[in-house]
């Protein structure tokens, strides 16, 4: 019987907010992006790229994110981000690696525990394509980047919450973050990168529906 409840409401939710049964994304016509919103760390991911030894590529990600986002769409000057991720819980799967990433040779999470990132100007580029610009602060220091990110789509998931995934990625200088601990190859090279690719996968929950 509960199992049967469960369904019946959330066909009642698909029916009200013009959800597609075959689970496909809804148009900005149906739900819109304007409001205010949280990261859903459980389905979000905050992650990086480096290259290993000139050869491979090593992928890691920071478990515990934290943030909010306000979207005025038709004045998006008004519109707002801000991420935090807690360095020390860098994963890179390896527990050796991810303990000298915590090290003062690359985060130094005893001094600087958060990694922040404030937006300073969202700009819509094309539909469903957005450049987020904003404060980057990794350890002491702060710079200006910019921020690609696609808008996947808005729906309402199966206990009624309305959710907004966004994607994108950009390639940084490790180095300009006071990151510069590296060791040299016997036949030329470097162990790990400076240039470091950002990733973001980012689930959005409505707080003011």
């Amino acid at each position: 019987a509960r199992l049967q409840d469960w369904w019946r409401h959330t066909e009642l939710l698909q029916s009200s907010t013009k959800v597609r049964l075959s689970g496909e994304p809804m148009t900005d016509t149906d739900l819109d992006l304007n409001g205010h919103w949280t990261i859903d760390p459980g389905h979000s991911r905050c992650g990086f790229s480096a290259r290993h030894a000139m050869i491979s590529t090593v992928r890691g990600s920071f478990n515990d994110v934290s943030g909010e986002v306000h979207v005025d769409v038709d004045n998006l000057d008004e519109s707002t981000a801000r991420v935090v991720l807690k360095a020390a819980s860098v994963d890179t799967r390896n527990d050796q690696r991810d303990e000298h990433l915590r090290s003062p040779d690359f985060f130094d999470v005893d001094r600087f525990p958060d990694i922040t990132f404030v937006s300073t100007n969202i700009e819509e580029i094309r539909e469903r394509a957005y450049i987020v610009s904003g404060d980057l602060t990794i350890r002491d220091v702060t710079k200006q980047i910019t921020i690609p990110l696609e808008l996947g789509g808005v729906m309402v998931d199966a206990f009624g919450a309305v959710r907004a995934g966004f994607e994108g990625s950009r390639r940084v200088n490790r180095r300009d973050y006071g990151l510069e601990w590296n060791m040299p190859l016997d036949k030329g090279g470097v162990l790990v990168s400076e240039k470091i690719d950002l990733e973001f996968e980012i689930s959005l929950v409505k707080q003011d529906q």
